[in-house]
């Protein structure tokens, strides 16, 4: 075998990026839907929580997926109470003395369970939108009272993740082999 055998012709980006990323970078402004917070969903079994976001009308919930640390941060920073402080003052001092705010959050992804958003911003000197995961963006955008979008589709795809997610935490919980698991973390 030589090295010229080893030399891949005709190989493309399909090949290398397989999986179609289902990211709508431009947006139609009348096909996205204004979201705003509206709850929790809290679980004790194996679930993570769910940030909860609705519509004006209330006819489309978005379920979000966040970690127990996001939840937490976002419960605080729901209470009537100020006095606790939010871990997000820094950022929201940071970001105003360099002005660069924070325009939107539009979810654009989901790639196994986890949602994408693509956070747009203005005063940025080299970017004009990040993406990240949902749930790391969620409370800080929550802080800084940033309006969020997203599609009649992606909302709906996000509510199948959320039933397969809960499917797949009621199957792992009701395993009659998965005993030792039950007794040792619950």
């Amino acid at each position: 075998m030589t090295s010229k055998d080893l030399v891949l012709k005709d190989l493309n980006a399909d090949f290398i990026f397989s999986k179609t990323q289902e990211e709508k970078v431009d947006f139609i402004q009348q096909d996205l839907i204004e979201l705003k917070p509206y709850g929790m969903s809290l679980h004790n079994d194996t679930t993570r929580p769910f940030l909860l976001l609705k519509d004006e009308s209330g006819k489309y919930t978005l379920p979000v997926g966040i970690n127990q640390i996001e939840a937490g941060v976002t419960l605080t920073q729901s209470s009537t109470h100020h006095a606790f402080g939010t871990p997000h003052t820094f950022s929201e001092k940071l970001l105003s003395s360099l002005d660069i705010k924070i325009d939107r959050c539009i979810f654009v992804e989901i790639s196994g369970h986890h949602q994408y958003v693509r956070v747009y911003m203005t005063g940025h000197p080299r970017f004009q939108s990040l993406k990240l995961k949902a749930e790391d963006a969620m409370s800080l955008c929550l802080h800084l009272k940033v309006p969020f979008y997203a599609t009649a589709s992606f909302i709906q795809r996000s509510k199948t993740m959320t039933a397969e997610l809960t499917d797949s935490a009621k199957n792992i919980l009701n395993q009659p082999d998965q005993a030792g698991f039950k007794k040792q973390y619950h």
